[in-house]
């Protein structure tokens, strides 16, 4: 199809986010209501001098730099309250661009200050999503995350606690957190655990390390997906068994700016990995940090990397064949969303066979 990719229209295709944080995620405004609520102290409560703190930019030096943010919007995360409305507007947020499909991910040992117990924190979570789903045109799941620079004894604790809540709204185990210096192969444990359980796996990894994080997280603790993988293109032989083996790779173009994962976004190696016949996603991982949404993500892609339609389509779909979903659930889904892909361009032919008409 000739078309001219616009906002209107990546806005209007259904999407899949498979790599969003829930704590990287909460709308300002609700932030500080919160804040006011239980009588929580935020460094500012003007909405845009709190953003200005919390979102990153250009000038962001590291991925330890782009964490800073977090422990302020974790301050309103300690309560029922907070994490189910958090929960909620998230996905109401995706399904207001046409996000069809998204994994919530989050540490439930990072929401404890408060004295909620880990499975209280994950009910709430669930529960604010579930809402969303019957409010809303969207299906989610949860990815339960361990810490790389905590004991390797809450990995274990929270892969426990994944396992109990799998079926329940968890579809997921991750391992996140500051990379450099805090080895997967630490936390093999928690992920031994997690494969015995027949849990999805995916592993932050190659972002802020290279490639020897990323060889880890597959060799070690058995991931099923990579999330960033951006160091990847560094070692040619991991690359190809990575394509080889069909692993999909969680993407996420502005979030690997601002850590520095890659200098600019023209340098970032998606396209390659996309030539290469990587099994590419693009997802937002943190809506308010990086103060991006999946539209942006994608048109990012298409200004900055020159990505054409069927590359951007193609892109799209990878989002749900790499679903932590039932086989049979994700063909459904591929099969909607090529259905409902197959509208939209029927449209947009349509629309410019019009146009050219008049002319």
């Amino acid at each position: 199809m000739d078309t001219r990719i616009t906002r209107e229209l990546i806005h209007k295709l259904p999407k899949t986010d498979l790599h969003v944080h829930l704590d990287g995620s909460v709308r300002i405004e609700t932030i500080i209501d919160l804040a006011k609520k239980h009588n929580i102290t935020l460094p500012e409560t003007d909405p845009e001098k709190l953003r200005k703190i919390i979102c990153c930019g250009a000038d962001c030096k590291s991925l330890d730099d782009y964490l800073r943010g977090f422990h302020i919007v974790n301050l309103v995360l300690q309560n029922r309250e907070g994490l189910k409305r958090a929960a909620y507007e998230l996905a109401e947020d995706a399904a207001a661009e046409n996000i069809r499909y998204m994994e919530v991910r989050y540490s439930p040992i990072l929401h404890t200050d408060g004295g909620m117990k880990l499975t209280k924190i994950s009910e709430a979570v669930i529960d604010g999503l579930k809402k969303a789903e019957r409010d809303f045109n969207i299906k989610t799941g949860v990815i339960i995350c361990g810490i790389r620079n905590m004991d390797p004894t809450t990995s274990l604790k929270l892969a426990e606690l994944a396992i109990a809540f799998k079926n329940k709204g968890v579809i997921g185990f991750d391992l996140a957190g500051g990379e450099y210096n805090h080895p997967a192969k630490d936390h093999k444990d928690a992920f031994d655990l997690a494969l015995r359980n027949n849990l999805n796996i995916t592993i932050h990894a190659g972002e802020a390390y290279g490639p020897e994080s990323i060889h880890q997280a597959i060799h070690y603790c058995g991931t099923h997906r990579i999330g960033h993988g951006t160091r990847l293109v560094e070692d040619g032989d991991l690359l190809n068994y990575v394509n080889d083996h069909r692993i999909p790779l969680e993407i996420c173009l502005t979030s690997n700016f601002h850590t520095k994962a890659v200098p600019s976004i023209k340098s970032h190696p998606i396209d390659f990995y996309i030539d290469y016949g990587l099994r590419v996603t693009l997802n937002t991982d943190n809506r308010i940090i990086s103060n991006t949404t999946l539209s942006d993500e994608y048109m990012l892609a298409v200004e900055k990397l020159g990505l054409d339609y069927s590359t951007i389509k193609n892109i799209i779909l990878n989002g749900f064949k790499s679903a932590f979903l039932p086989y049979k659930e994700r063909v459904r889904m591929v099969n909607d969303a090529l259905k409902e892909i197959e509208e939209i361009e029927l449209a947009e032919f349509n629309t410019k066979v019009k146009v050219k008409e008049k002319l």
